[in-house]
């Protein structure tokens, strides 16, 4: 059976998606950075990290983590609808609630629940949303900002559920995996890279999008990052449709890194929401196939 690192400890929203990956052992551990440690490692055979929420943004421990050191590859995604339980020790009412604890994305997604439901409360950010019933278990806290998986793990109240101030709310995880075979193309396909343009250059981020428009690609999310030490220079994110076994995709890739300072390629994997990802007329596999070919006999001169 593999084993699946995902971001612990018990009881996170990211346990929930690393289980929708299949049957596996599954690893909890402290950190995303840690996650991805231990892929690379080989301690473990794949990692489950969150990398963006609908309402809070880009999950920058991931971001960061998947640009630096050795690379790995996302080979999944699962979305999940985010709703929350706000656990206490048996026996703690609305009103005796002083601390509600949890991660700083959790507790964003609920700031008006809480100043309308526990007005005595004063938030307080922890690693996880799993360490923040962990700390109300051990008595640290009065109330814990958790997923509704929690529940299983822990002997705690629930004071609410089906919490959120956004209903439709959701968080994006990917399962990573060290290099090796990719999933095979679907027709509904996502590709991730990290991209370092040539800033030294007019235009280069508007240069970098049109090698994707010119092929008839979809540019489905773009974020950036500063570098490390690097004052005014960043790292973008892009999420694209399609697969890099694709010829339009390869194609631009190709594109990227001849025109770009680094391209680091994430992954190509199924989509959680099935949406298609076919490539538009003139930029299907038979159309560069057969430029090719076309192109092959005018340098022959036939």
């Amino acid at each position: 059976m593999s084993r699946i690192a995902y971001f612990g400890p018990r009881g996170t929203f990211t346990e929930q998606a690393a289980r929708s990956f299949g049957d596996a052992e599954f690893v909890a551990v402290d950190t995303v950075p840690l996650v991805l440690a231990a892929v690379r490692a080989g301690e473990v055979d794949a990692g489950c990290v969150p990398v963006e929420n609908s309402v809070e943004g880009a999950v920058t421990a991931t971001m960061d983590s998947l640009a630096e050191d050795e690379p790995l590859y996302a080979v999944g995604e699962a979305i999940l609808p985010v709703r929350f339980s706000i656990l206490t020790r048996p026996g703690v009412k609305a009103e005796d609630v002083k601390t509600v604890a949890s991660h700083p994305h959790a507790l964003a997604q609920v700031r008006y629940w809480v100043a309308e439901n526990l007005p005595n409360a004063v938030p307080v950010a922890t690693t996880s949303t799993a360490s923040a019933a962990v700390r109300v278990n051990e008595g640290e806290f009065d109330a814990a900002v958790s997923a509704p998986v929690a529940v299983m793990h822990y002997p705690l109240h629930e004071l609410a559920t089906d919490v959120a101030d956004v209903d439709t709310a959701v968080t994006r995880f990917l399962l990573l995996r060290r290099p090796g075979h990719l999933p095979q193309p679907t027709g509904r396909d996502r590709t991730s890279l990290a991209v370092i343009i040539a800033h030294d250059e007019p235009g280069s981020l508007a240069n970098t999008l049109s090698e994707l428009a010119l092929r008839g690609i979809n540019l489905t999310r773009i974020e950036s990052r500063p570098l490390r030490g690097q004052f005014g220079e960043y790292r973008f994110y892009l999420d694209l449709d399609g697969h890099i076994a694709e010829q339009r995709v390869g194609d631009a890739l190709a594109a990227l890194h001849r025109n770009s300072r680094q391209v680091r390629f994430l992954g190509s994997y199924p989509k959680a929401d099935e949406s298609t990802s076919d490539a538009p007329a003139r930029a299907t596999d038979a159309d560069y196939q057969a430029a090719a070919e076309w192109l092959a006999k005018v340098r022959e001169g036939l």
